[in-house]
């Protein structure tokens, strides 16, 4: 299994098919009823791109099951990286879970939960923790290939969901229903990635936060948005915005999922300003040497042959 999970993870699947493949090698060596994996922002933590299957869960049982997943503290994506770990088993409202946290020293990029009826014993533990690392690399590079050089199309007017306080869909505009439709595919609009937020939100109300409520996901040939949610002025209605992603916010992915230091991601910053070598070292008090070094190194490890074309992925323009 592990061997299989490395050579997808080091090929060039997008994020779904990767995850998708990778069930499909997993499922024969340890066993699952139903399984929830969910791309989170690198800094935040939020979920946004849910892949999931859960047997015997009606669509209305889906918000209260997202909210209690943000609410249950200790077995979190978050706690299992507070501890320095990755794998977790426990039993959870209808069935045991054993949870894989995707993270690595450049952030949190997903967090995984298989279903079944008995317990996940701990030779099974041991074999997804064994996977974990490879895991978080493949889904981080994919993230990576996400930024292309390619003029986007952004449509029309405000993406707004609103939930009641039971995470209810009460309002939702069209631009909205397009967003959510191309992160997860289906017959019927189903707002996981609102409700993901909205739990964010709450979790962080009720004092167990597990991030900011907003992240950053890709929604298609380069685009990335940005979702935030907060409460409507004096009501309890949860608001969630779907925009597209600041400059600022895809840079700072950008760096995070190609890997690039500290001080390879300040340089990426400054370059970003369109700022020549001879004033990045006296920016950043460097010699004009150890800059070139550093652009080398951004760029290698971007895959991008000149600046021009580094500016150009991560602003996502042709």
């Amino acid at each position: 299994m592990l061997d299989r999970v490395e050579r997808l993870c080091s090929g060039a699947l997008d994020a779904k098919a990767l995850r998708e493949q990778v069930l499909t090698a997993v499922r024969p060596v340890v066993p699952f009823d139903g399984y929830v994996w969910v791309l989170t922002d690198p800094v935040t933590c939020v979920g946004t791109a849910p892949l999931a299957a859960v047997p015997g869960l009606a669509w209305p049982e889906l918000p209260g099951l997202v909210r209690w997943r943000y609410l249950e503290h200790g077995t979190r994506w978050t706690d299992l990286r507070a501890a320095g770990t990755a794998v977790n088993s426990f039993r959870g409202r209808s069935a045991h879970i054993l949870t894989v946290a995707c993270w690595d020293r450049f952030g949190c990029w997903a967090w995984l939960d298989l279903w079944r009826s008995t317990p996940f014993t701990r030779a099974e533990q041991n074999q997804l923790g064994a996977l974990a690392a490879v895991l978080t690399t493949g889904l981080r590079r994919a993230q990576a290939r996400t930024f292309t050089a390619a003029p986007q199309e952004t449509p029309g007017g405000p993406a707004i969901v609103v939930l009641d306080a039971d995470l209810r869909v009460r309002i939702r505009t069209p631009a909205a229903v397009e967003a959510l439709e191309q992160l997860n595919p289906s017959e019927e609009v189903i707002p996981a990635a609102a409700y993901n937020l909205a739990a964010a939100l709450i979790a962080a109300e009720q004092g167990m936060p597990v991030g900011p409520a907003w992240s950053r996901v890709h929604l298609g040939s380069g685009r990335w948005i940005t979702l935030r949610a907060a409460r409507a002025s004096g009501e309890s209605d949860i608001v969630v915005s779907i925009e597209d992603s600041t400059p600022a916010e895809r840079l700072e992915v950008f760096g995070l999922a190609h890997g690039l230091s500290p001080r390879e991601r300040e340089v990426l910053t400054e370059l970003a300003t369109g700022i020549d070598s001879r004033g990045l070292a006296e920016r950043l008090v460097l010699s004009r040497h150890t800059v070139d070094d550093h652009v080398k190194a951004v760029l290698a490890k971007t895959g991008s042959a000149t600046r021009g074309a580094l500016l150009a992925r991560i602003a996502g323009t042709g």
